[in-house]
Parts: structure tokens; C-alpha cells; sequence
């Protein structure tokens, strides 16, 4: 299996098939053989933990139980959420930090990129504010916990 690591040019993993995603980055686009879901339970991995232990430690700062947002890589501030499910085939990842705005498209999601680059997400847009929300609250707590150690 190919590898690919999540990094702070990553902005998506949208889900192409059961086994491809197609990666957004900053500058370019690609296919990876391997699902949404493999890419970031590796990526964290990568980094040092598992995919489970960083839901669970977005659950404790925040109280979020399900769709939670995970920081793959807390020195980048590289926070990524799922769309739906982590479960579900259908889930894209997108990171907090390259999203300047989304827009309702009939009933899908354009989400616009900071670059200016957009990116169509199978979801409603209430869902992709919902989960931009969950980011912020646990970005605001992990903000305040650096502040509290200094």
C-alpha cells in the first residue's frame, strides 16, 4: 500500500471509491490507494498516537462524542474533522485551517479554500458549520491550556 501521511498542506481527503481518496493539498491534487479513514488513522499514528486515543482526548477537552474533530499534529495545529461518520465510506476529512468559508449548493456543500480553491462535499452545509464549530471550541480549550502553562 502507498503511504501518505497527513501535513500542514493537506486540506482534504475526499473519498473516491471503498479503497482510493482523492488528497487535496495546497497547490496540487492526487489519488491515494487507500481509503479516507486508513490515511488518518496512519497519519496520526505518524505522529505519535492512535486515531482512537486522539477522539477520546478531543471527547475529554470539549465533551463532543461523535464526528469529533482530531489534531493530527498539535505543533502545526493540523486539525482535521469528518464529514460523517469516521465509519461511514462515504466520510471526507477536511482541515480547519484551510477553510475560509461553505456554501450551500443544492444539497451539498462548496467549500471555499483560503487559497481560493474550492472543493464540493456530499454534505449539507449545516453540518460542515457544525463541525467547523467543534473545531474552534477545541482550538479555544487547547489555546487556553498553553496560555495556563506559561
Amino acid at each position: 500500500m502507498e503511504s501518505y501521511e497527513i501535513n500542514k498542506d493537506t486540506v482534504a481527503l475526499i473519498p473516491k471509491d471503498d479503497n482510493h481518496t482523492i488528497v487535496y493539498e495546497v497547490d496540487k491534487s492526487f489519488v491515494v490507494n487507500k481509503n479516507p479513514l486508513k490515511i488518518v488513522e496512519e497519519s496520526c499514528e505518524y505522529f505519535g498516537s492512535s486515531l482512537e486515543g486522539r477522539q477520546i482526548g478531543t471527547s475529554k477537552l470539549v465533551g463532543f462524542t461523535h464526528k469529533v474533530p482530531v489534531i493530527i499534529e498539535e505543533s502545526f495545529d493540523i486539525i482535521f474533522f469528518p464529514t460523517l461518520s469516521p465509519r461511514n465510506d462515504d466520510c471526507a476529512w477536511l482541515s480547519y485551517s484551510h477553510i475560509f468559508k461553505p456554501d450551500k449548493f443544492k444539497d451539498k456543500t462548496i467549500v471555499e479554500l483560503k487559497n481560493g480553491k474550492k472543493i464540493l462535499v456530499d454534505v449539507s452545509t449545516a453540518i460542515i458549520d457544525n463541525q467547523l464549530y467543534r473545531c474552534s471550541r477545541l482550538k479555544e480549550i487547547l489555546n487556553l491550556r498553553k496560555i495556563d502553562k506559561k
